[in-house]
């Protein structure tokens, strides 16, 4: 079975939750399938063709550009028996090929355009096209595959015309040999962390979707023994980072122990800070599963988040962390569960003690990457 995956993220360039995703899955894809990743980039590897938008759009709307990488994809799909699509940006590329070559196309939906209508913000107009090839390419797939029953739901909501038959879910995974409690505390020492405090973490991009103004309201009165470290960039708007910058400062100067790492970290790093963390925080406001909190439950870390898409599918609430409501006292209710967890030593090695058995039981991607196949072989019976 010959098999392209298409996807924007791809490493080395990495920088969200789809993009760990398409990582994990086709790695142990490869041994299921013959298969071809195609992604945004330069050149060409084994088993990776890296495509670049159309020079000529340079300084063009990013819709614009992105349409022009899955035409260029498209055109490279020949002789594939089947292609699988991850995120708005290659849905297109998956589409055409479907019509191009006639073949499936399966779509995983990591999040849906309809429920982010601050992406306009990123986009402008660009906002309507990404619509658009969402839309298209969901309507016409052959799959549909959710990342969590929740998303199986807004996939049905948002695309009524949507056969409810052709809507997998297939959860998000972990690689729990590879995210695991470690004992290495440099990359504690590098960025300034005094060990004898406990601290608060957050990973993640700089964006609405992930809630990061309301944490940074939030923490402002917790415990003042707890610092506080952001691992937050790649602001998805000039008006986002400005305003994370100005709560930054605010918050810098009413507590002490505030560290914002802006840069992408090794991996290796951020699996040392979750692992020493008191507590990993997602104050997401819109979250189809959410990797990054299976991967702070990985490493023995009990988890805050807010109550929303499939965030409940992974975090249990008064087991392996804390969950709060996303209403007008969501920031309160942030505050009150990390002072919670920061205030009962006990509690909360216990929670991240269940966090990793939950893990490790119920999020394997070798498990995650065998449904996906197995649904590829079931779809190519029927075509």
């Amino acid at each position: 079975m010959r098999v392209g995956l298409l996807t924007r993220e791809y490493p080395p360039d990495v920088y969200g939750g789809a993009g760990v995703h398409v990582e994990f899955l086709a790695r142990e894809l490869t041994s299921l399938v013959d298969l071809e990743v195609h992604c945004w980039g330069e050149g060409r590897g084994v088993g990776v063709v890296r495509h670049r938008p159309w020079s000529v759009l340079d300084g063009s709307n990013d819709a614009l550009r992105t349409f022009s990488v899955d035409l260029s994809i498209a055109a490279a799909l020949e002789g594939r028996d089947l292609v699988h699509s991850h995120t708005w940006y290659a849905h297109l590329a998956g589409h055409f090929a479907k019509l191009l070559y006639g073949i499936p196309h399966v779509v995983t939906a990591h999040s849906l355009e309809p429920l982010r209508p601050w992406k306009a913000e990123q986009l402008g107009g660009g906002y309507a096209l990404s619509s658009l090839a969402e839309r298209t390419a969901i309507e016409a797939a052959d799959a549909v595959i959710a990342v969590s029953g929740a998303m199986r739901e807004d996939i049905l909501a948002c695309y009524p015309a949507l056969d409810p038959a052709k809507v997998h879910v297939v959860h998000n995974g972990i690689d729990t040999t590879l995210y695991r409690p470690g004992r290495g505390t440099d990359a504690l020492t590098r960025t300034g962390l005094d060990p004898a405090r406990p601290y608060v973490l957050f990973v993640g991009r700089i964006t609405r979707q992930k809630g990061v103004p309301h944490l940074l309201r939030a923490v402002r009165d917790i415990d003042p023994r707890a610092q506080v470290v952001l691992c937050a960039g790649a602001p998805d708007t000039p008006e986002i980072d400005r305003e994370f910058r100005v709560l930054y400062e605010e918050l810098s100067r009413v507590r002490e122990g505030v560290f914002w790492i802006p840069q992408m970290l090794p991996r290796a790093d951020v699996i040392q800070l979750l692992t020493h963390a008191a507590v990993f925080v997602c104050p997401s406001v819109y979250e189809p599963l959410g990797i990054v909190n299976l991967e702070a439950m990985a490493c023995g870390t009990p988890v805050v988040a807010s109550r929303v898409g499939g965030i409940p599918e992974v975090v249990e609430d008064g087991r392996t962390g804390l969950l709060v409501d996303v209403d007008d006292d969501f920031e309160e209710g942030l505050a009150r569960a990390l002072d919670a967890v920061l205030g009962d030593r006990e509690t909360a090695r216990r929670m991240g003690a269940a966090g990793r058995e939950r893990a490790v039981g119920e999020f394997d991607w070798d498990a995650v990457a065998r449904r996906t196949a197995g649904l590829y072989e079931e779809i190519l019976k029927q075509a």
